[in-house]
């Protein structure tokens, strides 16, 4: 691909921004290069507002969808119908790199990205209605829709191989709630059922000892915000949500924090609808949105300080925490490797024994994954 090829398909990005300055550009001198690194945030800030500011209201999905989507979704080729659902957060970085530096175009794809704030469980519903045909959601959400036999998908890949910090949160004024002993069969939060939140909630009952099944109410609220403000009002006694997305409103009195449980799995994978497993290998699709996703983790890797730049000015964080959250993650070496055992066995018997997967005798785990080496472009 010609410089100035590459140069027209990056600019496709969230309508025609520039993609970030290196860190050290030849021949650019120290005012240059603050007056360039500003005008991208400038241009960054202006495509990503709505986005940024709508992660919370019903509209964000469209908005974001818009923002996401590239100019050349409705190309020809192998990538040109690919579209891929993800959460808006601070685990998304990587994507955004690998479209932003070009690694999907250079392979030949021009993905359509679409945005879920309200997590796993309505990605579950998207790809059931081939609304998405690639998704990068929660491993828990995802093996307890194959378990229920939810959804028409399979697991092809691992995104992030650390665990998930799932911070348990209740009104800061809620003075009835101090501990998690106290949530036994209180009413919790959820954005959806068969979401992260709801199946977490499951695995929390197990860890505690709570009975029942379920062992708590559940009231579902959708988005992030409506759950802040169930919590605060009453409507909700706890919900679940990730640490660092949660911590700014624990900084500014609006939740207040009760405790943690972790995953006891890789947290983040990968899955493909039937539609786009039936075209492989011949169409390498998903293989090469693989090998770019990979050099957009490498990337990540290479300039932390420019993807703590991007998510304290983008998304909910502050740089602190963005760089907090970093010394936690653990991206994948390789996206296209699955670890049976540990993503799929181990996940699939703590949530059948938490009671969140009910009936696992006619359910064979080994059919929720689809070995994907043979895929790569």
């Amino acid at each position: 691909m010609s410089t100035e090829t590459r140069s027209a398909t990056k600019s496709n990005f969230a309508g025609n921004h520039h993609s970030y300055l290196p860190e050290n550009p030849t021949g650019t001198g120290p005012t240059d290069k603050r007056q360039k690194t500003m005008t991208t945030r400038n241009i960054l800030t202006k495509h990503l507002i709505n986005l940024q500011r709508g992660l919370d209201s019903s509209s964000s999905r469209a908005a974001g969808r818009n923002l996401y989507s590239t100019a050349a979704s409705a190309a020809a080729g192998a990538g040109g119908n690919l579209k891929i659902g993800y959460v808006p957060e601070h685990f998304s970085t990587p994507l955004f790199f690998a479209q932003s530096e070009g690694y999907y175009s250079d392979l030949g794809l021009s993905p359509e990205f679409k945005p879920f704030p309200t997590g796993t469980g309505d990605m579950i519903k998207a790809l059931k209605e081939n609304d998405i045909n690639l998704a990068v959601g929660l491993t828990e959400g995802w093996v307890a829709g194959l378990g229920n036999a939810r959804a028409d998908y399979k697991i092809v890949g691992t995104y992030v191989q650390s665990p998930l910090r799932w911070a348990i949160s209740t009104g800061y004024n809620r003075q009835d709630i101090q501990s998690i002993a106290q949530l036994q069969g209180k009413c919790f939060g959820v954005s959806r059922i068969g979401s992260g939140s709801y199946v977490m909630s499951f695995v929390l009952a197990r860890e505690q000892g709570w009975p029942g099944n379920p062992p708590v109410s559940f009231n579902v609220l959708g988005t992030f915000k409506n759950l802040r403000e169930a919590v605060r009002d009453e409507k909700a006694d706890a919900f679940m949500w990730e640490y660092f997305t949660s911590k700014k409103y624990y900084d500014n009195h609006e939740i207040k924090y009760i405790g943690s449980i972790y995953t006891p799995w890789p947290s983040w994978t990968i899955t493909a609808a039937k539609g786009l497993l039936d075209a492989e290998p011949a169409t390498k699709t998903i293989g090469k949105f693989f090998s770019a996703v990979n050099k957009g983790i490498q990337h990540f890797s290479n300039y932390p300080e420019k993807a703590v730049d991007y998510i304290s000015t983008n998304l909910d964080y502050t740089a602190e925490d963005a760089r907090e959250w970093m010394k936690t993650v653990k991206f994948a070496n390789d996206v296209s490797i699955v670890d049976r055992t540990t993503i799929v066995d181990n996940t699939f018997a703590i949530l059948h024994a938490a009671n969140v997967i009910e009936n696992a005798d006619p359910v064979d785990p080994n059919s929720f994954v689809v070995d994907t080496p043979e895929f790569r472009g």
